[in-house]
């Protein structure tokens, strides 16, 4: 039997201005996972695109299994065996998962009324769908009801229901805990094993080993190499994604002071953290390490005020109280910068000078109003220390990269002068070199005093970035460790414990 394959032949892509791709030739052979990696900007996007029947290419020649195809659409893709599952789930959640899965293409009977839906046979496809996939779930549940793990297994039934030979993952993992990506791992491997080329996109480093046969890095558009994914060390994919970078670990001159700036004190939610007590000093960045579940998210957002919780309070320099709104939280010098940037930290309709100056437009106001002239004056410092790429202040944050966006959102807060800032997954979903610059900014916080906590599911990141650990399981603080003093794998062992 003869092994699929996916081949691209000098693929080129120009867009006024720029070219996304140039002269791309790779294959992809079935009965392998192949990662896909490079910074953002690299051309990975574009490659999918065009993959996926979304991006026409400007030349060059894509061939399934040795056969030159056109990918005029998404529809001519999937009809030429290459499925496609995005980043951002676009199941209906109204819908039950059988209607979802079976989305544009219900079966159909002839009743009395005319043409009916058949829902006898829409369920029954479903089912088998998801039991090729090895999965068990009630076909007949809304999308709403499922958590993000299962839904991304329903967007993959989706796509598996068109029986490809080629599926595309784009960052399939960002949104779930470890024990939900081994399980996803493990389905990926499932469906290897039949023959199906997977493309896995994914920003997240550490998980190719466990995951890839091969690693192809795309840079500035180009084709750098592909390579066995055993022989891809961290050090390996950096330097094919960037050339040559150096990780730089926490400065030595980034130090806290004694005074403490926040103290949490038996701070309480039923169902979610119970009892959590800590202290953050002045400079000082600690991080907060967990499982999906463990409750950290939800602790960040009762100390900033956006949920109240059922016990406990806060000294917040000097003042006693129990966060009751996001507002008085800022006014005493408190802020969150939430995990879902684009539509919780960010207002994607308004320019990136308008977000900017957002939080703290009471610093800039004179007798209640303000100015273009004036709001620019106070972005343009915030910009360039951030090091926010962008054409124009004016233009629309939505154009920004995930990184850019990253560092708009932590300047916004900038601007209202706080003393301490939470920050949830600061790096999700962007590359090691833009990682690599929100670590910078965070230690230049540390510099002026300010102090950070941090939540971020990516374990590694955390000894690098911060002075103390806390680990928090099942709703509760199981342990505090000095950065320097625990491993990563010792972490995770914390957090599994």
């Amino acid at each position: 039997m003869s092994v699929a394959s996916l081949e691209t032949a000098a693929l080129r892509k120009e867009y006024p201005g720029t070219v996304a791709l140039d002269d791309v030739s790779v294959r992809f052979d079935g009965g392998r996972i192949h990662a896909l990696i490079g910074k953002n900007g690299a051309g990975k996007s574009t490659f999918v695109k065009v993959l996926a029947g979304a991006v026409r290419p400007t030349s060059g020649d894509i061939r399934i299994n040795g056969q030159s195809v056109t990918l005029s659409s998404p529809r001519e893709a999937l009809r030429q065996g290459i499925a496609s599952v995005h980043q951002e789930l676009s199941l209906v959640p109204e819908l039950t998962l059988a209607e979802n899965i079976m989305l544009g293409r219900l079966p159909t009977r002839r009743g009395t009324g005319g043409i009916l839906v058949d829902w006898d046979a829409t369920y029954a496809h479903a089912e088998h769908v998801l039991e090729t996939l090895h999965v068990r779930l009630n076909v007949r549940l809304p999308a709403r009801a499922l958590g993000v793990a299962h839904q991304q297994v329903v967007e993959i039934a989706r796509a598996m229901s068109y029986s490809p030979q080629v599926l595309l993952l784009d960052e399939p993992t960002s949104a779930l805990a470890r024990g939900e990506v081994d399980r996803l791992f493990a389905l990926l491997r499932d469906l290897a094993s039949r023959g199906v080329i997977v493309l896995y996109i994914t920003h997240r480093l550490q998980e190719i080993q466990a995951i890839a046969d091969t690693v192809t890095a795309l840079r500035n558009g180009r084709l750098v190499s592909t390579i066995p994914a055993r022989d891809a060390s961290a050090e390996q994919m950096a330097r094919m994604m960037f050339g040559d970078v150096v990780r730089s670990h926490r400065p030595a001159d980034v130090n806290p002071d004694d005074e403490v700036l926040l103290e949490v004190r038996g701070l309480t939610s039923p169902g979610k953290f119970s009892n959590v007590s800590f202290t953050v000093r002045r400079g000082e960045i600690v991080g907060i390490a967990g499982l999906l579940g463990s409750g950290r998210t939800e602790l960040l957002r009762a100390i900033a005020g956006a949920d109240s919780p059922a016990g406990g309070d806060l000294v917040l320099r000097g003042h006693v109280l129990r966060p009751d709104s996001p507002a008085r939280m800022k006014s005493l010098g408190l802020v969150l910068a939430p995990e879902n940037r684009k539509e919780e930290g960010l207002v994607q309709l308004l320019s990136s000078r308008e977000n900017l100056v957002m939080a703290g437009l009471h610093t800039i106001t004179r007798g209640g109003f303000t100015t273009r002239g004036r709001e620019r004056t106070a972005v343009a410092p915030l910009v360039k220390s951030l090091g926010i790429d962008m054409p124009d202040v004016d233009a629309p944050v939505s154009i920004l990269s995930g990184g850019n966006q990253q560092k708009v959102v932590l300047g916004k807060w900038l601007l209202a002068g706080p003393s301490v800032i939470l920050l949830d997954e600061p790096t999700r979903g962007i590359d090691v070199q833009a990682k690599q610059q929100v670590f910078d900014i965070i230690w230049s916080l540390s510099r002026r005093g300010i102090a950070t906590v941090v939540v971020s599911s990516e374990l590694e990141e955390l000894p690098d970035l911060c002075h103390r650990i806390l680990v928090m399981r099942h709703g509760a603080l199981e342990g505090e460790f000095r950065a320097a003093d625990i491993t990563v794998d010792q972490l995770l062992a914390r957090c599994l414990a």
